[in-house]
């Protein structure tokens, strides 16, 4: 029997905000649209670049994940107190990491969990909302569990 043929190119929209660290795109995922915005913004504030703010549409291209916004909110951060901001932005970024917020993450994880998105397995960790080290550990985890 033929081996199935995976198509090259599968796309995944996924309700995450999404930064670029050097280069490589994080997902950013939470139950609350406040404290993914807050991280998204403390990232930006330590040079990383918006890629999109409330949904990421990830594209598996080559065995590459891509991710980018939607055309319609490219550039675009809805900041609560201020409304929708312009800020400059990255397309097409080769994802490394998903962060999700929770309220109590583990302090250690038992084993490097990963999610399927588009077909490709992307590192996940976990992060409490109020870890003012948060944008540092995301940062450390890009070069950790980077591709």
């Amino acid at each position: 029997m033929p081996e199935p043929r995976i198509p090259e190119v599968s796309t995944e929209t996924v309700q995450t905000a999404c930064v670029a660290v050097n280069g490589r795109a994080v997902l950013i995922e939470s139950r609350s649209d406040e404290a993914r915005t807050d991280l998204t913004l403390r990232m930006i504030d330590r040079n990383a670049v918006l890629v999109a703010d409330d949904c990421t549409i990830c594209q598996r291209q080559d065995g590459a994940l891509l991710a980018r916004a939607p055309e319609a909110s490219r550039g675009k951060i809805d900041v609560r107190g201020l409304g929708i901001v312009e800020l400059s932005y990255a397309e097409r970024v080769p994802v490394d990491l998903l962060v999700v917020i929770l309220d109590s993450p583990p302090r250690v994880p038992e084993d490097q969990r990963k999610r399927r998105i588009a077909g490709i397995d992307v590192p996940v960790l976990a992060l409490s909302a109020h870890d003012p080290a948060a944008p540092i550990k995301v940062e450390l985890a890009v070069g950790r569990f980077g591709r």
